[in-house]
């Protein structure tokens, strides 16, 4: 059972509870999320990470999801409406009214705090490396002169460019596809949070062909983005995260989804505090 460290700030907000739903990915009419009448709610997840958010037929599994499907309940939302939200477009579907809600390893930073609210965070990951079983890759240290990969918009990209100028790195706009050419030997890793890297090596396909190196060089706090300026719902849904850990649904979420692939969370900084809402 991972240690829970509860957030000091207390909420005093009573939210109506209902039945969660996973929607479909069309978008729809459905209304704001700030706890108006409409019961529809628009969230963006990713649909391409096993483990974290995963769109398989009409089917939508992983941390990210269970996390939003519980907020949407305490928000009193019972048509849950899940829209994919590449790195590169988060910002955008925010600003633009596609989403509510995104919860799709957002990684909270000063520059997106510009455009975007956060609640949460909700859970800490660290930047790691996906590799080929065989490789003698063990960390950074190792990339220079190596083809790596990352996706477009990513805070992954941005770190290793600092962290060794000398990478050849390339950016796909999904990590399944990053994933597919370390595999196939094209590319000599993968680098993302090793929350994401875990579900990869996990799936079957790549059972036994990759691996997780296992040195984090970072720290990701994932939240959940919004609104920018949009108090009142940041609040709501620290409220729902604050719950989530006290009744222990945060602690079965991480080991539904996390357990199969043998990752261990921190548990010195999972579950995260909670920042205030500004």
């Amino acid at each position: 059972m991972i240690t829970r460290r509860i957030g000091a700030a207390a909420f005093t907000l009573v939210l109506a509870a209902g039945l969660a739903a996973c929607g479909s990915d069309d978008g729809g009419d459905g209304g704001s999320g700030g706890g108006g009448d409409d019961s529809s709610i628009k969230i963006g997840i990713k649909f391409d990470q096993p483990g974290l958010g995963l769109k398989e037929g009409n089917t939508y599994t992983g941390f990210d999801v269970d996390v939003a499907n519980y907020v949407a309940k305490e928000l009193g939302k019972t048509d849950v409406q899940f829209i994919q939200a590449p790195s590169k477009q988060r910002e955008d579907l925010i600003a633009t009214g596609q989403v509510d809600l995104i919860f799709a390893t957002y990684s909270i930073t000063d520059e997106r705090k510009e455009k975007v609210s956060f609640a949460g965070p909700y859970f800490i990951a660290g930047q790691d490396l996906l590799v080929a079983s065989d490789s003698t890759i063990k960390g950074p240290k190792d990339l220079d002169g190596k083809k790596l990969c990352s996706v477009t918009g990513s805070t992954s990209a941005d770190n290793v460019k600092a962290e060794v100028p000398g990478v050849n790195l390339q950016e796909f706009d999904t990590y399944s596809k990053c994933a597919e050419a370390v595999s196939k030997g094209q590319l000599d890793a993968l680098t993302t949070d090793d929350t994401i890297l875990a579900g990869y090596a996990a799936q079957e396909q790549y059972k036994g062909k990759l691996k997780v190196v296992g040195a984090p060089f970072s720290e990701e706090r994932y939240g959940v983005g919004l609104k920018k300026g949009d108090t009142e719902l940041c609040e709501q849904v620290n409220e729902a995260l604050t719950k989530m850990v006290e009744d222990g649904e945060w602690d079965k979420a991480v080991e539904a989804n996390f357990g199969p692939a043998g990752f261990k969370v921190d548990s010195a900084t999972n579950p995260p505090e909670l920042d205030p809402c500004s």
